[in-house]
């Protein structure tokens, strides 16, 4: 096998696994109201199925990180990938819902401590330093493709089957299965060791003293305020499906397929903003995808729910969502740009996580109470100018990055 052929088969299977392994615990996304059904959970649990899920996966993302700096990613990926898909098999049945939370509690340990910090390192060895937009950007596009054209081929599977909860067991049934033969694919396709072919000067070193320069990096605590905010921004996202069935009257279907639909802009958009990145600047492209996330969730807060401005709400979906996966594509590029050392990436990729995507446990707990508590329009409302507040936090630290990381390297660079 060729080094070239290699490794563009490490990116696909990193891509493709990268974009299925979130959708069983993301699964309410596109199936919210079938499965709150199915388990006979109100909003309030069902939101604290993702928030059990984000807890674990919060404590998780550290020590993932650490461990990616030291342990072999093929056996990693490959462990999470067949431990996800196993865990899902029993979900499948339908178990009550303290199980349902222990299955989403081991779901966040399977995914984030065996294999994100794992997919961060490997994709950043991928590509040279001049190029880390359009790696991350690749990798972003391949994971929207295999989450899109599976979840387009699973709905289509659930509608056939008449949208009920064993339509909805078999579509589990099926992630869970193509998440086991992507962990044997991954044996086979993934190296033991991570590529350090364009930093071969750095040692990679795992003490303490390592992981305290990390913590003392302002660019890691910037980084990490950047994903947080742009991750909320992606949580504001999943509550599109609900508000177009409760708001606008559209039918369960057809709002689970608004949800599938959106995940089409991901490719295109995650692909354009890597090379528009490498050109433009991460950080300077970052701060312009939260001005148009705040002008959109604005939007989409004040639009009355009636039926002949569905096209309008749709096209503000079709805003946010391309801000969104643009933003997803290109924003642990940042590492780079801001020059944290190659050696301790899955550390302070493990770092960032950790603080990043706690949304996971307070933005599905946040919008249950909050449509708990202000039924109809007016808890949508909340929610969403909620979110753009949110994204204005993004948009200072990414500004802060740019002005005082980015430029003042630029410079000495120069100098």
């Amino acid at each position: 096998m060729t080094s070239t052929l290699r490794r563009w088969l490490i990116m696909t299977v990193l891509s493709i696994s990268g974009g299925i392994i979130f959708l069983l615990p993301f699964l309410q996304e596109v199936y919210y109201i079938p499965m709150a059904r199915a388990l006979n959970l109100n909003n309030t649990e069902v939101g604290s199925l993702m928030s059990i899920f984000g807890v674990t996966a919060m404590i998780s993302y550290f020590p993932g990180g650490w461990l990616a700096d030291r342990a072999s990613p093929r056996k990693l990926i490959t462990t999470s990938l067949l431990s996800t898909g196993a865990a899902g098999l029993y979900f499948a049945t339908f178990p009550g819902y303290e199980m349902s939370l222990a299955i989403h509690a081991f779901w966040g340990v399977s995914i984030t401590f065996l294999f994100w910090g794992a997919m961060i390192r490997v994709t950043r060895n991928w590509a040279p330093p001049d190029e880390q937009g359009r790696a991350f950007g690749i990798l972003e596009t391949g994971r929207g493709f295999g989450e899109v054209l599976s979840s387009m081929a699973f709905l289509a599977v659930f509608a056939a089957l008449g949208s009920g909860d064993l339509a909805l067991s078999m579509v589990i049934t099926q992630f869970s299965a193509l998440f086991i033969l992507l962990g044997i694919l991954a044996w086979f396709v993934l190296e033991d060791e991570v590529d350090q072919s364009h930093d071969a000067g750095e040692k990679p070193k795992f003490g303490l003293r390592e992981i305290i320069s990390v913590l003392k990096m302002p660019i890691v605590w910037l980084i990490a305020t950047v994903i947080l905010t742009g991750y909320s921004a992606y949580w504001g996202l999943f509550r599109f499906t609900s508000y177009a069935t409760d708001i606008f009257a559209l039918s369960v279907t057809i709002g689970a397929a608004i949800s599938v639909g959106k995940m089409w802009l991901k490719p295109l958009a995650a692909l354009m903003a890597g090379f528009i990145a490498d050109k433009f600047g991460i950080a300077r492209s970052v701060a312009w995808l939260f001005v148009f996330l705040i002008a959109s969730y604005v939007a989409v807060a004040v639009l009355p729910g009636k039926s002949a401005l569905v096209p309008v709400m749709l096209f503000m979906v079709a805003i946010a969502s391309l801000a969104v996966f643009a933003m997803r594509g290109i924003y642990f590029a940042l590492l780079e740009e801001g020059g944290v050392p190659l050696a301790v990436t899955g550390t302070a990729a493990g770092m960032i996580s950790a603080l990043g995507y706690t949304p996971d446990i307070f933005m599905p707990l946040l919008g249950g109470i909050l449509l708990d508590n202000f039924p109809g329009a007016t808890g949508y409302r909340y929610f969403f100018l909620t979110t753009a507040a949110i994204c204005g936090v993004g948009l200072l630290a990414s500004l802060l990055i740019y002005l005082k990381i980015v430029k003042k390297r630029s410079g000495e660079s120069e100098t």
